[in-house]
């Protein structure tokens, strides 16, 4: 397997296709060497569409040779989180209730991958539902950290990060309800953008917590998100959520990518950190001092209503998630239990017996949130709080361009280590859950490594919409640094 080609970004990939000097189908080659060789071990994938994928390659070669146009994607292999519908392969979520489930239609941002030329090159493992923070709530496989066999890849996009750092593709796509594409960034070392709510179709992503989900791009470096923002972006009639071309028009993410910082006006909570890993807080600091060399200043804040966050996130998502799954039923589609004495039975024991302990803990946690008598003690006061927070980001925003903090307090947690303690699994977000519940756009970038040679992550927030700036802020210190380079040691004689 040759070393620079398995190591090359997707924009460089993509290019190098474009002009002939590399071919698709050797692309897809050097990907499933790595798969065969590092994906016992990683457990990044829940399935992988080898024969599809060669020939999807063999396709794009064949139109380059011919002088035919290629999408913006063309012969890159990529990976997608097993949580978006689509007609090859199944679509789990990595649960036993869907583990046969077979849709009968791609996602929009499926679809668009496949309209752009992008070759699948498989679906990747999460935590069931997407509920979790390190993918070991996941019903089928676990997946591990790259960097250190025995740490979680962090959730619940995991399995796409494990797979961008490992060098099992060249750009996936995450989903991120309360952090699920930021957080396993930060533990892998990768760089993972979360759209603002609205940017890119939820068409075909099965719904955790409607209100809170995005789509969004892993990668290697900033430049290739971009690139992934630019074909997955965009108005879908299908989804009533998503923002029309006349609020929020789609630009080049990487048009102005590489124009300096100048002027910037950086917020930073000093509350917020006050909580992170000294490890993880001297990064950041660092990386904010990277920024100030180069032009930019630093304001500090109060966002007094964060505190509330977690909290507020928990009512919410989980209230929502209990009436996204009450579809599971044993009926329509999924799991049915064997032999069920009555309608009663359908129901209870096919969700009791596919359904996993966080799934069916936060469908209780929902569900008493929803009930009589404490809808408005609990759901309706969350609602209340989740405004005030995002008039915090708003008043923040007036005069700053950007916010910077960690993406996590720590760096990636051993496996095993936080299973018995949900609370203190559901604290791991604590920096990263208020960006959905005000629907603004963040992105986490390397910034360091802890004494355990462990990935951190440094996150920077804009305001809603302005995807185009946080690209180009983040480009400006992945062009200072090299830690978006380097490779983790499971992988170094790739």
């Amino acid at each position: 397997m040759e070393d620079g080609l398995i190591n090359l970004g997707l924009v460089e990939l993509r290019d190098k296709i474009a002009s002939g000097e590399v071919k698709s189908i050797e692309a897809v080659e050097a990907v499933f060497g790595a798969i065969d060789k590092y994906e016992p071990t990683v457990g990044a994938y829940i399935s992988t569409f080898k024969e599809q994928a060669i020939g999807k390659a063999k396709e794009v070669d064949q139109k380059i040779a011919s002088g035919q146009k290629i999408g913006a994607l063309g012969g890159v292999p990529v990976a997608i989180k097993d949580n978006m519908c689509t007609t090859f392969g199944a679509t789990t979520c990595a649960s036993k209730i869907l583990e046969k489930f077979h849709a009968p239609y791609n996602s929009t941002a499926v679809q668009k991958l496949l309209d752009a030329d992008a070759v699948i090159i498989g679906k990747t493992n999460l935590d069931e539902f997407a509920m979790g923070s390190s993918t070991e709530n996941s019903g089928l496989k676990q997946t591990v950290n790259p960097w250190d066999v025995q740490r979680v890849p962090g959730g619940s996009s995991g399995g796409s990060a494990a797979a961008i750092a490992a060098r099992l593709c060249y750009g996936a796509l995450g989903s991120d309800t309360g952090g699920s594409i930021r957080q396993p960034c930060s533990f892998c070392g990768v760089v993972g953008l979360k759209p603002t709510y609205g940017r890119v179709s939820r068409y075909g992503l099965v719904a955790y917590g409607s209100s809170l989900d995005q789509i969004g791009p892993i990668t290697k470096n900033v430049a290739d998100a971009a690139l992934l923002m630019n074909v997955i972006s965009g108005h879908d009639a299908a989804d009533s959520t998503s923002v029309s071309e006349d609020k929020a028009p789609v630009v080049d993410y990487l048009g102005e990518i590489d124009e300096g910082v100048e002027g910037l006006k950086i917020a930073v909570a000093p509350q917020l950190n006050a909580g992170a890993d000294e490890s993880v807080r001297k990064s950041v600091e660092e990386a904010i001092e990277t920024y100030k060399k180069n032009g930019a200043k630093v304001i500090e804040v109060e966002m007094p209503h964060l505190d509330y966050a977690i909290a507020v996130y928990y009512v919410i998502a989980t209230a929502e998630a209990s009436s996204n799954l009450a579809r599971y039923d044993g009926v329509h589609y999924g799991h049915r239990t064997v032999e069920p004495k009555d309608y009663v039975e359908v129901y209870s024991k096919s969700r009791e017996e596919a359904f996993g302990q966080e799934v069916k803990r936060r469908i209780m946690l929902g569900t008493y949130a929803l009930s009589s008598g404490y809808y408005d003690a609990y759901y309706l006061k969350a609602l209340k709080v989740r405004n005030l927070i995002r008039q915090d980001f708003a008043k923040v925003f007036e005069k700053c361009d950007c916010i910077m903090m960690p993406v996590s307090p720590t760096t990636a947690f051993k496996i095993g280590e936080k299973t018995a303690d949900p609370l203190q699994m559901y604290l791991a977000d604590i920096y990263t859950i208020a960006v959905n519940l005000a629907g603004i756009p963040g992105v986490s970038i390397p910034c360091g490594f802890d004494n355990d040679k462990l990935p951190i992550g440094l996150q920077i927030l804009a305001p809603a919409f302005e995807e185009q700036k946080l690209v180009r802020i983040a480009r400006m210190y992945e062009s200072q640094t090299d830690h978006h380079k380097q490779v983790p040691p499971l992988t170094t004689n790739l």
